[in-house]
């Protein structure tokens, strides 16, 4: 169901210029909630204005297709300190910031050193750890202290 919601949320956001990062569906059983992380195309500050927008146009979609059955939560969230990562971009923007890596045989947290294309390298302990976006996940580990 996750990558359902998934591919219908970034087919809305599309038009609003707002990129999905995350939808979690919590607690599937009776009354699920469904978490939706969003970020802004041009790399702003999400507002509250995008959240209830964002919230609108998705929970119309998914009444109108009856996707989730029966009652369910919609919530919805701005990327905050534990952003998900996962495109070259996000972790460009992210350079030199703490950075909680599972995957590919590793699991670690290191600063983002160098991002090439798919190749992202951090630094672990001294040692260049180069891993491919998409093969391993990867989430902010610390907050920047200004907007990136």
């Amino acid at each position: 169901m996750t990558q359902s919601l998934s591919a219908i949320a970034a087919q809305v956001f599309a038009p609003l210029e707002l990129e999905l990062l995350e939808v979690q569906v919590q607690n599937p059983g009776r009354h699920p909630t469904v978490l939706v992380r969003i970020d802004r195309l041009d790399e702003q500050p999400v507002s509250v204005e995008d959240l209830q927008i964002a919230s609108r146009v998705l929970g119309d979609e998914l009444d109108r297709l009856d996707l989730v059955k029966g009652e369910y939560h919609l919530e919805f969230e701005s990327p905050g300190p534990k952003r998900p990562l996962t495109r070259t971009r996000h972790f460009e923007r992210m350079l030199g910031l703490q950075a909680r890596v599972r995957g590919e045989g590793q699991a670690f947290t290191a600063p983002i050193k160098a991002v090439d294309g798919n190749q992202v390298t951090f630094d672990v302990l001294g040692e260049d750890v180069t891993l491919t976006i998409g093969q391993f996940q990867g989430n902010l580990a610390e907050f920047p202290p200004e907007h990136r």
